[in-house]
């Protein structure tokens, strides 16, 4: 069995997540983003607007500042190159993984919230009036259908931020089982419903579906393409299968040389390496990684390749936080080695550093390379100032190129 160090594994992992490759010095266009997509395999949807919405963030990390209109386009106009569904998290996906998923839509109740099982036995005739006015009237927010059914129950008030009306989770139901996508999502990021058939391209809508075992070893396969090395345990977590599913689904790409087991010094577990995953000599990257960033949402995953244990504190009080709101890690060469926690002003045209870490393994060049950063970021966002916070042991030496 080979057997790699930390070194080699951590630049498969980089270069299998795009990180081997320079920037474009041409103008970025819907190519590059659909490229970057099928390379992932999925990119995570979040709602957290404080910097940028969290989808956004893998391409500006990987293709530097492009028009976020490319991506609205790939995701809301016909014909659709990606779609929105339960892949990781809410996630994006390309359009040809919609076959790879119609099980977990024929078999939803597996994993949807109890919430929303819930009300599918409850009240079923409520499901298929939504889905009534949703296929005529379609694209339409939740608001939308629950002014054409004139349904204004009360609603909920357990939940400091998730209070759906009924109307509502009966989507979620629908959404959740394939019958109705999302078309688009609104300035105010809700979701704009249509049935699927108009969603997916028609020759993909109407193609044969996968059975289950044959989808979740392309899934896997998928996954360990995207991580270029990994685990059973993270081969699992990308695509949110079950242990039992994707241990047979790794034998099975084992056995046709897809996968390769092989073993890295300090990590105790067998891992698999794609047998397309380059391991180049040298990663030469600079990055601002989401939160939600696939090669860092697997936190076990990342304190094992980058030993860089990181939390997102969003929801911890703030006197607890440790390095701040939202904090992005930074990757400069094959190491991460800060921690910056970002927020975009609109209000006073600024990009304002709030607290900016070091990492004990940041080179010299670390506050000039994350300026470099911070000003392409500005930039893309249509931000003209950076405003610096001197909070954290990094931002003294960011202030130097103010």
């Amino acid at each position: 069995m080979q057997e790699l160090t930390i070194e080699q594994a951590r630049r498969v992992a980089l270069a299998a997540q795009g990180f081997d490759k320079a920037r474009p010095t041409a103008k970025i266009t819907a190519r590059h983003l659909g490229n970057i997509v099928e390379r992932l395999g999925v990119v995570q949807i979040d709602s957290v607007n404080v910097l940028a919405r969290s989808h956004y963030l893998p391409f500006f990390s990987r293709l530097g500042a492009y028009d976020r209109d490319l991506l609205h386009r790939a995701a809301q106009k016909h014909p659709r190159k990606i779609f929105e569904y339960w892949a990781h998290e809410a996630s994006y996906v390309p359009v040809a993984t919609h076959r790879l998923l119609r099980w977990r839509m024929e078999n939803w109740q597996r994993s949807a919230w109890r919430g929303v099982r819930q009300l599918a036995a409850k009240n079923p005739a409520l499901i298929e009036r939504v889905l009534d006015v949703v296929r005529q009237n379609g694209p339409m927010t939740a608001t939308d259908v629950e002014t054409l059914l004139q349904h204004g129950e009360p609603r909920a008030k357990t939940h400091w931020g998730w209070n759906w009306s009924d109307v509502k989770i009966a989507l979620e139901v629908l959404f959740w089982s394939g019958e109705i996508s999302a078309a688009a999502r609104n300035s105010q990021f809700q979701r704009l419903y249509d049935v699927t058939e108009k969603i997916i391209p028609p020759h993909i809508y109407h193609s044969e579906p996968l059975n289950v075992h044959d989808a979740i070893i392309e899934l896997t396969a998928i996954a360990a393409r995207a991580q270029g090395i990994a685990s059973v345990d993270c081969l699992k977590q990308y695509f949110r299968l079950t242990m039992e599913e994707t241990k047979t689904a790794t034998a099975e790409l084992v056995e046709h040389g897809i996968l390769q087991p092989v073993r890295v010094r300090g990590w105790e577990k067998v891992l698999f390496r794609h047998r397309d995953a380059k391991m180049p000599r040298q990663i030469k990257a600079r990055a601002l990684l989401s939160p939600f960033d696939s090669l860092i949402f697997n936190r076990q995953r990342l304190e094992h390749l980058f030993d860089f244990r990181y939390r997102i504190e969003i929801y911890t009080p703030q006197p607890k936080r440790q390095f701040g709101y939202y904090v992005l890690p930074f990757l400069l060469g094959e190491q991460l080695v800060g921690r910056i926690d970002l927020k975009a002003n609109y209000a006073n045209n600024s990009l304002e550093v709030r607290a900016a870490h070091r990492e004990e393994n940041a080179p010299e060049n670390t506050a000039e390379e994350l300026y470099e950063e911070l000003k392409l970021m500005a930039r893309w966002l249509g931000l003209s100032n950076i405003n610096i916070t001197e909070k954290g042991d990094l931002a003294e030496s960011l202030l130097c190129f103010e």
